[in-house]
């Protein structure tokens, strides 16, 4: 497994659209056709990319980058928005080599804090992300759980998962 991440493109677009989750997954994610649509509309903070294991698509990540969390220029927040793995690639390592690289590309942005959102229920992503560390705020964000990552530091620069 040789995972890596690749800007969304005329040449794979049309790949991205087809990483589907397994159905009683679908309500707890937007469909990738949904999530191309919202990082057109909010291209200065999306950062949309299709994951891919060799040259075959596995999943799609989307981060939003430095959004201003509270409406009001005084909470700005980077983090994983959006991830999609396709059934066959699920338990692989796919959703946390995703996190890895959204937690990369907020580090290498100076940021030291990483968010991402779920629609909480049963089967829902909560345990997965509260086994990669993410801490609950307390918060919600339009009906969604908000957990936090602290990406701190190692001597190298590097936190790993």
């Amino acid at each position: 497994m040789t995972f890596r991440v690749e800007l969304i493109t005329p040449a794979n677009v049309e790949a991205a659209m087809k990483v589907n989750v397994r159905p009683e997954q679908e309500r707890f994610v937007s469909p990738v056709a949904t999530s191309l649509a919202e990082a057109y509309a909010h291209g200065e903070v999306a950062w949309p990319r299709l994951i891919l294991d060799g040259d075959r698509p596995v999943g799609f990540l989307m981060a939003f980058l430095n959004i201003d969390w509270d409406g009001k220029g005084a909470d700005f927040r980077s983090g994983l928005w959006r991830l999609n793995v396709v059934p066959e690639a699920q338990g692989r390592g796919v959703g946390r080599f995703a996190v890895e690289a959204v937690a990369a590309e907020v580090r290498r942005r100076g940021e030291r804090r990483m968010y991402v959102t779920w629609e909480p229920g049963e089967d829902g992503p909560e345990g997965f992300y509260r086994r990669l560390g993410f801490e609950l705020t307390g918060e919600t964000s339009g009906g969604e759980t908000v957990g936090v990552l602290d990406l701190g530091e190692t001597p190298s620069g590097d936190r790993s998962f």
